[in-house]
């Protein structure tokens, strides 16, 4: 705990004496982000920075259930086709149709789902595809 500011000391000086204490005894050493840039510094001023970071930290989004299943659905098959192997491809497409399945059963909030699951026959087909043009021309 800091100890109380003496009286007739101003209080600039109180502040910068701490603040150079802390700093040989390395307590500013290795904090994160220590030696990166600042994230957006160059972006205009938000007055709601904090909430829309903390929303991100916490997981929240800020789009309905429906549309949030749709984009992540539509993550999952771009993953899938970038995946490095066969079993990836039917891990992501098996993650990801167990969420749509649910949600066909019981429909989330927000604008209709508008999905099916992904056949990973199909897609795992589509991928080898790719997989030996890939192999070809190299």
């Amino acid at each position: 705990m800091t100890e109380r500011k003496p009286p007739g000391v101003s209080f600039e000086t109180f502040v910068d004496r701490q603040i150079r204490e802390a700093a040989d005894r390395g307590d500013f050493d290795g904090l994160p982000g220590w030696g990166k840039p600042l994230a957006a510094i160059d972006a205009p001023y938000d007055e709601l920075w904090w909430v829309k970071q903390k929303l991100h930290r916490e997981g929240f989004s800020p789009l309905p259930p429906s549309l949030a299943l749709r984009k992540e659905a539509e993550d999952a098959l771009a993953a899938a086709r970038g995946a490095r192997t066969e079993r990836q491809v039917r891990a992501v497409l098996t993650e990801v149709n167990e969420k749509i399945r649910t949600a066909l059963r019981r429909p989330p909030q927000g604008p209709p789902l508008l999905l099916t699951e992904f056949d990973v026959e199909a897609v795992v087909a589509e991928w080898r595809a790719a997989l030996a043009q890939r192999i070809a021309r190299e």
